[in-house]
């Protein structure tokens, strides 16, 4: 930007500091891979990297970004949109996003706008419900992202068993408090909508990416609406042993007797749960303090999530014995 002519390759490489050609094929080779790296990478961003020549008489192709294309005019939010933008910053703080939501945050408010506790002030006594711990939620979102299909084992709501889904993934929304990934079933056919909370393994990527397409007809946040079962309320029963599940026993009752609990040690309690993957994660925090005895899918949930935890502890342990174990 320091200049409106445009500028070679090989006077970039002469200009910018790290940004020499070198003398060996081999040099100059990697200096013009790093180029239409770094090219790509500006395009990518946004930045306005404009492609000509100053001279008639010559066919050496230049760069330069002009200085009007590339600033921004003073940002200027109403406070329902400056509301807005601090909530979405709130609600990406416990992802893998954090980092860039807050960087963006930083921006806006270096720009002059209140996305900080000022913009949250207009709603106070307000926070977001939505959270986006799922397992699921990154992988989900890269594949719709780079147009892949994937491969996930998933749960349907009150069944135990895990069936094996190959879908193409147009989108993740969130609705009511959940996240759903909208996409096409390949062995049904048909489009389809999956709970991020009921799937019961990792998310494979299968095929190339750019092969998914979300079909032009298609309303995702409609599709999502209709499609998403109500939330079915359920009790389960639970066994607590004495003096732990303080958080759990805040929402749990006491459970009729009649029946033992599994220990002398323990009591029985029951809470009401929507989610049933979901509430598994809750209580396989407790370890073995809290059993599961009711309804068998929410007892299949924790002890598979258990199993999960327990062989990946495993796996520590044996590389942790071997000598230069890692």
């Amino acid at each position: 930007m320091a200049t409106s002519r445009f500028i070679t390759v090989s006077q970039l490489g002469e200009l910018v500091e790290g940004y020499e050609p070198g003398v060996t094929e081999e040099e100059q080779e990697a200096f013009r891979r790093m180029f239409e790296r770094d090219k790509a990478y500006l395009r990518e961003i946004g930045i306005p990297l404009e492609t000509g020549t100053d001279s008639a008489f010559s066919d050496e192709v230049g760069y330069r970004i002009r200085r009007g294309d590339y600033a921004l005019p003073d940002i200027a939010l109403a406070p329902d949109e400056a509301a807005a933008l601090a909530l979405a910053g709130a609600l990406w703080s416990t992802t893998a996003l954090a980092g860039p939501a807050a960087s963006a945050l930083r921006k806006l408010a270096a720009g002059g706008a209140a996305v900080g506790d000022g913009g949250l002030g207009a709603l106070d006594g307000f926070e977001p419900r939505v959270d986006a711990t799922d397992p699921a939620f990154e992988p989900c979102l890269a594949a719709v992202q780079a147009g892949r299909a994937i491969r996930f084992p998933y749960r349907k709501m009150v069944e135990t068993g895990v069936t094996e889904r190959h879908v193409e993934p147009w989108g993740v929304l969130s609705w009511r408090g959940r996240w759903y990934l909208a996409g096409h079933d390949v062995v049904r056919g048909a489009p389809r909508v999956f709970r991020l909370s009921r799937f019961a393994g990792p998310v494979r990527p299968v095929g190339l990416g750019g092969a998914v397409r979300v079909p032009p007809d298609v309303d995702l946040h409609a599709m999502v609406s209709t499609q998403a079962p109500p939330d079915q309320v359920r009790t389960a029963t639970l066994a607590v042993r004495h003096g732990t599940g303080h958080a759990l026993r805040r929402h749990a009752r006491p459970a009729p007797a009649t029946r033992p609990a599994p220990a002398a040690d323990m009591d029985l309690v029951e809470m009401e749960f929507a989610d049933t993957e979901r509430f598994a994660r809750w209580i396989v925090g407790s370890g073995p303090d809290v059993i599961v005895l009711e309804p068998p899918e929410l007892r299949t949930a924790v002890v598979a999530r258990l199993r999960a935890a327990a062989a990946g502890t495993a796996g520590v342990c044996e590389a942790a014995a071997v000598p230069g174990g890692r």
